[in-house]
């Protein structure tokens, strides 16, 4: 990682880490680095997101580089576009699912992927110059929403006909707002929505795949068959059944897996996890002749994995889903009309669909001043090195930074829930110690 770039992009509070001058330096990197780029950027609903395009494109126009701004639109949307229409550069303005105060800046290559560590280090050497650099021929601007019409039509293309499905989508009143239910209502699906606005200043809040409570009741209060929510940019989904009853990505993931397997389109047999992912998935995909292979967590690394090894799937718990025989990264609209499209054609539910049964997974969050400083911390490491042995070869344990956010995330799995809370507890409390 370098200085700007964390796990996901350049992402931070606004006007606080990530300043319009940030924004400018990005932009105009762009332009140096490639003479005479074209730059498509889209920016979810934060009303930080408009800020940022101006100084981004900014930086681009005065670097010589010529910009595209199609509007709101999710992260998948530039992936797709960058590639089709043969941009030099994607770029999306989102903070996916962190709330308002933040946002980031995510880079696809004109092939529709992210930026790796070392293209987003080459780029971070044109940070370095005192000011943005001007060009004796400036870039010029065009807003081009239109070009959302392309990757609309694509989504729609790559589902069935949902005719007869009640469907509750919450959009986190981000990228997806409108672009979600309309590619359901096309497909034939009965929608309701919720937190379907563009209100940025309500974006993941109380809502969304991090927040699920609110797309739960809605499903449950609707009768509907299924709900989905998005986040922020739209390349996260989790689901809920007729039941109530949440589906985290690991469990969607395992259903696109089986069904791809069954139809032969799984690449090796082999499906990318990461460590978070549950055990027992492992345990049921292996009973169905499907391997699980697991990354650190992160998309991105994640999706390393799927191009070395020339896999099809891939995804985290959080709902990250990348199906590569449609999308180069994770698009949480595309995931939801694939498993909306499982559901329809072999007529069963969700619950029906995952006969997996899972190991008992406690996960905590923990806020944090100095990440490096808690996980450098020997006490932690021989406490973790114990916790480990003790619960082996049954249960596993994870602590790791955030990528994206001041915390620790705490992961333990055990076959006995009561000890996985006291474990939990007990590192917990000795992280707050730190």
């Amino acid at each position: 990682m370098g200085i700007y770039f964390g796990t996901d992009g350049i992402r931070g509070i606004v006007n606080n880490d990530l300043t319009e001058q940030i924004a400018q330096m990005v932009g105009n990197a762009l332009a140096r680095k490639n003479n005479g780029a074209k730059v498509l950027i889209a920016r979810d609903t934060r009303q930080s997101g408009s800020y940022l395009t101006c100084a981004l494109a900014t930086g681009a126009l005065k670097g010589g580089a010529s910009v595209f701004d199609v509007g709101i639109l999710p992260t998948a949307g530039v992936s797709y576009l960058t590639k089709l229409k043969k941009f030099d550069y994607g770029v999306m303005i989102s903070a996916s699912h962190n709330s308002r105060e933040y946002n980031g800046i995510k880079i696809f290559d004109r092939n529709g992927k992210k930026l790796n560590e070392k293209e987003e280090a080459d780029l971070e050497r044109f940070f370095g110059c005192p000011q943005v650099l001007s060009s004796l021929r400036v870039g010029k601007y065009k807003k081009q929403t239109s070009l959302q019409n392309f990757y609309f039509n694509y989504l729609c293309s790559c589902a069935g006909d949902l005719t007869g499905l009640k469907i509750v989508l919450d959009c986190s009143n981000g990228a997806s707002y409108k672009l979600a239910p309309k590619a359901f209502k096309k497909m034939s699906a009965q929608v309701i929505k919720t937190a379907c606005s563009n209100n940025g200043l309500k974006i993941n809040e109380r809502c969304g795949s991090t927040f699920i409570e609110n797309l739960r009741k809605r499903v449950l209060i609707e009768k509907a068959d299924v709900g989905f929510a998005f986040d922020g940019d739209a390349d996260r989904v989790i689901a809920v059944d007729e039941k109530g009853r949440i589906f985290d990505g690991d469990m969607l993931l395992y259903i696109l897996a089986v069904s791809m397997h069954e139809q032969g389109l799984l690449n090796g047999d082999t499906v990318v996890g990461t460590s978070n992912t549950n055990t027992g998935l492992l345990i049921a995909l292996n009973k169905k002749k499907i391997n699980l292979i697991r990354t650190d967590v992160g998309d991105k690394y994640v999706i390393e994995a799927m191009e070395k090894m020339n896999l099809s799937l891939g995804g985290e718990q959080s709902g990250h889903i990348i199906i590569k025989n449609f999308l180069n990264t994770g698009d949480g609209v595309l995931s939801a009309l694939r498993i909306a499209t499982i559901m329809k054609e072999k007529n069963k539910s969700l619950g029906q669909l995952f006969d997996a049964k899972l190991l008992i997974q406690k996960n905590k969050n923990v806020i944090v001043e100095d990440k490096l400083k808690v996980l450098n911390n020997e006490f932690l490491s021989q406490k973790i090195l114990q916790i480990s042995n003790s619960i082996a070869p049954a249960g596993r344990i994870l602590v790791r930074a955030s990528g994206t956010e001041p915390k620790i995330r705490i992961m333990i799995e055990h076959s006995d829930e009561q000890k996985a809370n006291e474990y939990l507890a007990e590192l917990e409390n000795i992280i707050l110690k730190i």
